[in-house]
């Protein structure tokens, strides 16, 4: 009810869309609950309060709320004021804290106020004379965020919070289990630069008390993959500070924030609302300046050059102007050449530095998880930066633009744009696939960005754990594919049919997580869990989409574009889409794909070999070729690869990673049953195929050899004839059949191109025995890397591993029985992992060696003893 009271009067166009607001409530009866228990209480109840009404309390710009009540003291007949806080004032969004009021004994008015805690006991421990803040510099701050659309930075890290704790709600829903949530789910510490600026360290100093317009954070975040806490580094612009723009010392900041993150191997977040490279002029050079005119009594007749007198350029010095001397009329003047001045961080040096972050970012994308949220207008280097760090999520007021509309307009001569979202608003950016995922508010916002996070690992060098999930995963795989168009939504997440029954999907329910969904739409790409293990996933659209092209407002002869694409068919679009999720789930977050192989091909018409297909088909070999996770390539039913789209994903492209299946009621082949027929099994076959199998023709064959008429002979032929005509269509079908033979699964496995067919209906309980035990392998492998000093090969770590596990009477054909075991028996994995190392350093000694003669090697063999 209070936020409604609050959004009544705002409605008054007299009321400021960035004002503050407060809500205040006066509970009148008294509890009997000490005082620090009613303080723990309401950060208990505040928590999750504010993580369901985050987005509303956002729009309303509630800055405060605050809960006046009263509890009874043991033996005393007075009651105890107790004030209780969520307020933003002191920096953090909506940070609780609890005060005990003292009145004073004339007026009865509230005098003192105290600062208790539930771990304060009844001590109070800082006491203040005034209840509430006056406005300070962190209000206009926030006011000048809100104007232009987005949040101030530092509020942020409230919004992270609550959208952990709205992750954890969630996850304690489906558990079926009571809310127990860890405490301090975020904790951070502000980065700052070091004074020699060769690194960040952290700093502690007041809210907005920043002096430069990029600031950064260290933080811990427990989640429900990582209840113990994980490392991320948050990087934001300062929108409030010269409008977020990148000078010198932001570039400086930003650089080595991402170079913290780099060096410890964690994400970084970047939170985006800035106007680009700073733009500036020398001011101090502008008050002296002077203009030779060609003829000072007609300015019109333009001027010579620009200069300062003698006088003035002695005042500012040689280092802000470069000038040359010269006499006019006995007076000396310096004539200038290059205005430099005095401040550092007004013309290209900027763009030196927003050349040095967008290398940066490059290398950031390859070695840690990045991930941008443009909560307000990215220009320039800012949108760079966005596409380089490639995984991004958009806010609906927050337009990814390299130029203002309003410069492209002088550009053009006339008003044709009149907003900066008709250039990179998300109805661009989602479409285009610069941008992932669209959010409505920075609450959402974050809550995506938590959501990205559950499907990353805690440092880059590991692999994401899995999380508890109530999904079964020995259940069924419900939904079962059509040969006729369907949603493949509805086998990845599960769907209602149209009874309203529930049938589930092959990943854990509710955990499929859908990115670039307005992107390349003949192929759906996605996060999710697998027995609670985060997995990547590839899918193919079988129904008919539409690609639209908008029309160009700088043209008036162009007008939209609506392409239709075909189901089961990669265009250039989604080809690159395809390569582009490769990519994404490798870098930084080495997640494990299941590719639900459906493709018919690559599209090959004029327009789309121009528009790059062939090149974004080999991205995807490109990106499969370095994956570090493993791959799983499966055909569903009445799914079918052929041709080059099966080569594309074929395992011998990264045989160490990746693996391929096929349902029993899957085809893979070159050509579809028509084309191979059209070549390999023409007319003259059927006609053969004809004369081996139907009577009648076998019969008028074998009666005209006996006629000696030429008429009679005719006639038989005729007769013949007709009859090869009438069973043409019949045998067409017999010879599909016979091609269709040659691309069943059966054949792919005794090819050994497939390594088992699997029923769609099991497949769910097969991939997760499967996914756990090469995750299982994996850190195995990882292990033996490290104590080996080199990349020691899975078939070396499986060849070692295969031997111990036999010794230990483990199935090493059962996937789940060796995953359990690597899991549980660490100490003879140890073993033997020490053993490989052990003959791989003997190896490396042994090559070190080979060079050295008799008395070389005996020398170094007794100086290893000492």
């Amino acid at each position: 009810q209070a936020p409604d009271e609050v959004e009544r009067p705002r409605l008054d166009k007299r009321v400021a869309p960035t004002s503050s607001s407060r809500i205040f409530l006066h509970v009148v009866p008294a509890f009997d609950s000490p005082a620090e228990l009613l303080v723990g209480n309401f950060e208990k109840v505040m928590k999750t309060t504010l993580a369901a009404y985050a987005p509303r309390l956002l729009k309303l710009s509630i800055d405060e709320i605050e809960v006046k009540i009263h509890c009874n003291v043991e033996g005393q007949a007075k009651k105890q004021g107790v004030r209780l806080m969520a307020t933003s004032l002191e920096g953090k969004w909506l940070q609780t804290a609890g005060y005990l009021e003292y009145l004073d004994p004339v007026t009865g008015i509230g005098s003192t106020y105290c600062t208790i805690s539930p771990d304060s006991g009844s001590d109070p421990e800082v006491c203040m004379l005034q209840p509430y803040r006056a406005d300070n510099s962190l209000d206009t701050k926030r006011a000048t965020a809100r104007r232009i659309g987005t949040t101030y930075c530092y509020d942020f890290l409230g919004l992270l919070e609550r959208a952990a704790i709205a992750e954890w709600q969630a996850h304690f829903d489906e558990m079926n289990q009571p809310a127990a949530m860890p405490e301090e789910i975020l904790a951070s510490t502000e980065l700052a630069l070091k004074a020699d600026g060769s690194a960040v360290e952290p700093v502690d100093r007041l809210v907005g008390t920043n002096d430069v317009g990029m600031v950064a954070w260290d933080c811990v975040l427990k989640t429900p993959e990582y209840p113990e806490g994980r490392p991320i580094v948050i990087v934001a612009n300062d929108c409030t500070y010269q409008s977020g723009s990148f000078g010198v010392r932001e570039d400086d900041v930003f650089k080595k924030v991402s170079e913290y993150a780099r060096a410890k191997g964690v994400p970084r977040v970047h939170l985006a609302s800035n106007s680009g490279a700073r733009i500036g002029l020398a001011e101090e050079v502008k008050p002296y300046f002077k203009v030779q005119w060609n003829d000072a009594a007609n300015p019109s007749a333009g001027f010579d050059y620009l200069y300062l007198t003698e006088e003035d350029y002695k005042t500012l010095g040689e280092e802000v102007v470069i000038a040359d001397k010269v006499d006019v009329d006995g007076e000396t003047r310096y004539k200038l050449d290059s205005v430099i001045g005095k401040v550092n961080g007004i013309g290209v040096e900027n763009l030196r530095g927003s050349g040095m972050i967008a290398g940066e970012t490059s290398a950031a994308y390859e070695d840690i998880f990045t991930l941008s949220y443009v909560t307000g207008r990215s220009v320039g280097i800012g949108a760079y930066l966005n596409r380089l760090g490639q995984r991004v999520i958009q806010k609906d007021q927050g337009p990814i633009i390299l130029t203002g509309f309003s410069a492209l307009n002088k550009l053009l001569g006339r008003e044709v744009y009149s907003s900066q979202d008709q250039l990179g608003g998300p109805q661009i950016m989602l479409p285009n696939g610069v941008a992932h995922v669209g959010v409505p508010d920075d609450q959402e916002g974050m809550a995506a960005v938590v959501k990205w996070l559950s499907f990353t690992p805690k440092t880059v060098d590991e692999m994401a754990p899995a999380r508890p999930t109530a999904d079964p995963v020995d259940r069924k795989v419900e939904f079962k594919p059509t040969s006729a168009p369907y949603d493949p939504r509805d086998f990845l997440a599960g769907t209602v049919d149209a009874d309203g029954k529930k049938l589930a999907g092959f990943f854990d329910e509710g955990s499929f997580t859908e990115y670039h969904e307005q992107w390349g739409k003949s192929v759906v790409i996605g996060r999710a869990r697998l027995g609670g293990m985060p997995v990547g996933a590839i899918a193919v659209e079988t129904r008919l989409t539409e690609t639209r092209i908008p029309a160009d407002p700088a043209n008036p002869a162009s007008s939209e574009t609506v392409l239709q694409q075909a189901g089961q068919v990669w265009f250039p679009d989604s080809a690159f889409k395809t390569a582009q999720a490769l990519t994404d789930f490798n870098n930084g977050e080495r997640l494990p794909v299941f590719i639900f192989a459906n493709w018919r091909g690559f599209s090959g018409g004029t327009r789309d070999m121009f528009g790059e297909v062939l090149k974004y088909g080999a991205y995807i070999v490109d990106a499969l070729r370095k994956h570090d996770a493993p791959v799983f390539v499966y055909i569903p039913p009445h799914g079918e690869l052929r041709g080059g789209s099966w080569v594309v994903v074929d395992p011998t492209i990264n045989e160490e990673m990746m693996e391929m299946y096929a349902d029993c009621d899957s085809r893979g082949g070159i050509l579809e049953p028509p084309g191979i027929c059209d070549i390999k099994f023409r007319k003259p076959d059927l006609l053969k195929l004809m004369a081996r199998n139907d009577p009648v023709i076998a019969e008028l064959t074998e009666k005209m050899g006996s006629l000696s008429s030429e008429e009679d002979i005719k006639a038989t032929q005729a007769e013949i004839e007709a009859r090869q005509e009438t069973l043409l269509p019949l045998y067409l079908q017999v010879a599909y059949e016979f091609a269709d033979l040659h691309d069943r699964p059966g054949r792919m496995k005794a090819k050994g191109v497939i390594r088992d067919v699997v029923s769609w209906e099991d497949s769910r309980l097969y991939f997760y025995k499967r996914l756990k035990r090469r995750v299982a392998e994996f850190r195995v492998q990882k292990t033996f890397s490290a104590l080996a000093g080199r990349k020691v090969e899975r078939s070396e770590v499986n060849a070692k591993l295969e031997e111990v596990a036999k010794a230990s009477s483990v199935d090493w054909e059962d996937d789940l029985a060796v995953a359990e075991w690597l899991d549980s028996s660490s100490d003879k994995v140890q073993a033997a992992a020490k053993d490989l190392a052990f003959d791989s350093v003997s190896e490396q000694f042994a090559q070190l060696l080979a060079p050295l003669d008799a008395s070389q090697r005996s020398s170094l063999l007794s100086k290893l003893k000492e």
